[in-house]
C-alpha cells in the first residue's frame, strides 16, 4: 500500500477530500524531508535569513502532509498517480508552460461570458479547428496538427470563479494539456486577461523543440490568438495584413503617384505649348 493510499484508509477526512491530493507519494516524502530540515536549521539561526528559511521549511511540510500544492492546483497539474476507488485521475500536463497577459478594453464579465462559451475560441485561436460543448464542465476539442493532420481530446472545466477564472484540463485524446484564464480588473483600461497553459506536445519535448526550430513557437502563437481576440471584441473585427503590400512598400508607392499623374498632366501641356509656338 502506498502511502498516499495509507493516509486515505486511515484519515476519514482524507478520505472525503482525496480529490485535493496532487502530490505524489515520493514527492510528499521528499517535502517532508526537505521542510522538517529548513524549519529545525532556520529555527536554529535567529536572524531573518533564519525567520525565512523557517517559514519555507514550514510550508513544504504543509506540502507533505497533506499532499495538495496550490499551484499545481491552479494549473491542473497532478504528480499522485495513486486512484481510489471510482476516482479518475487526469494525465499530467508538464513538458511545456507558457503565461502571457494583455489588457482588453473590456469588462471582466464580458470577458468571462465570452471565454467562457469554449465554442468562441476557434474564433480567435487559429490552431483549433472547433470546440464543442458537451455538458456544461465538458467539451470535445479539435486542433490542427501537423502535416494537415487533426488531433483531439475530451476536456473539463474542474475550477471556476465567475467574472474572475477559468481552468480547464484534457481527460481523454491525443494532446494532454491544462489551462487557466484569469480575468483581472483594470479599471477605465478595462481588464488584463492572463492566460497560463502546460501541455505535453504528440511525440516529446523532441517534437516541441523541432516545433520551434520549424517557427511554430507557442508561446508566440499565444500572444497572437490574444492580439486577435482583443481586435475581435474592441472592434469587432480582425485586421488582416495578408495579401497586402508592406508599410514601406505602400509609402513608396504613394510618393511615386503624384509624381506620376503630375507627369501625365503635363504632357498635353507642352504639345499645345509646342504647336501654338510653330
Amino acid at each position: 500500500m502506498s502511502f498516499n493510499q495509507e493516509v486515505l484508509s486511515n484519515n476519514p477526512v482524507a478520505r472525503r477530500e482525496s480529490g485535493n491530493i496532487n502530490v505524489g507519494e515520493v514527492e510528499r516524502i521528499a517535502c517532508a524531508v526537505a521542510g522538517g530540515a529548513l524549519a529545525v536549521y532556520g529555527f536554529r539561526n535567529r536572524t531573518l535569513k533564519g525567520l525565512l528559511l523557517t517559514l519555507a521549511g514550514t510550508a513544504l511540510l504543509h506540502r507533505g502532509a497533506t499532499g495538495h500544492c496550490n499551484t499545481y492546483d491552479l494549473l491542473g497539474i497532478t504528480t499522485n498517480t495513486d486512484r481510489a476507488a471510482g476516482e479518475i485521475s487526469a494525465p499530467v500536463a508538464k513538458d511545456i508552460h507558457i503565461e502571457k497577459s494583455i489588457t482588453i478594453g473590456k469588462s471582466p464579465s464580458e470577458l468571462y461570458n465570452f471565454w467562457r462559451d469554449f465554442e468562441n475560441l476557434p474564433k480567435f485561436m487559429t490552431h483549433l479547428e472547433s470546440v464543442r460543448c458537451v455538458s456544461l464542465n465538458r467539451s470535445h476539442w479539435v486542433a490542427k496538427g501537423p502535416a494537415g493532420k487533426f488531433v483531439e481530446w475530451d476536456a473539463e472545466v474542474y475550477n471556476e470563479k465567475p467574472n474572475e477564472l477559468i481552468a480547464w484540463r484534457s481527460l481523454e485524446g491525443e494532446v494532454t494539456n491544462a489551462g487557466s484564464v484569469r480575468f483581472e480588473d483594470a479599471g477605465d483600461r478595462g481588464t488584463v486577461v492572463r492566460v497560463v497553459l502546460n501541455y505535453n506536445a504528440p511525440g516529446g519535448k523532441l517534437s516541441a523543440f523541432a516545433a520551434r526550430l520549424l517557427g511554430g513557437e507557442p508561446g508566440q502563437m499565444i500572444e497572437d490568438d490574444l492580439r486577435r481576440l482583443k481586435q475581435i471584441l474592441e472592434t469587432g473585427e480582425v485586421a488582416s495584413i495578408e495579401g497586402q503590400p508592406s508599410g514601406r512598400d505602400s509609402g513608396a508607392r504613394k510618393a511615386k503617384e503624384p509624381e506620376t499623374s503630375t507627369d501625365k498632366a503635363a504632357e498635353p501641356t507642352k504639345s499645345r505649348a509646342a504647336t501654338s509656338v510653330g
